[in-house]
């Protein structure tokens, strides 16, 4: 079964989450991650400050677990995304 990370963001720092998202995508990329949303034009309908969603899928809900908790990932994680954003991440198993 396929596994997704699903991200909502609230960015509040522009210019330091993009040095997240220019050296996160490489990472998950490199463990098989595709990008089905990656921010773009959104309807918020229910909820609150989270404007920016992404949608990735592994190949399963391991890889995807391997991938966030990686060291390379929770480095970049950790030096531009603790005080440029407020985030919701779930890591889910497909169906």
């Amino acid at each position: 079964m396929k596994g997704y990370w699903v991200a909502r963001c609230h960015i509040t720092d522009e210019d330091e989450y993009s040095k997240y998202a220019a050296l996160a995508g490489p990472i998950i990329e490199s463990f098989g991650g595709n990008f089905l949303v990656r921010g773009g034009n959104q309807l918020e309908v229910e909820g609150g400050i989270y404007e920016r969603t992404v949608l990735v899928e592994f190949e399963n809900i391991e890889t995807a677990t391997a991938c966030y908790e990686s060291e390379s990932y929770q480095d970049v994680l950790k030096r531009h995304v603790i005080n440029s954003a407020i985030r919701h991440v779930v890591l889910v198993e497909g169906v």
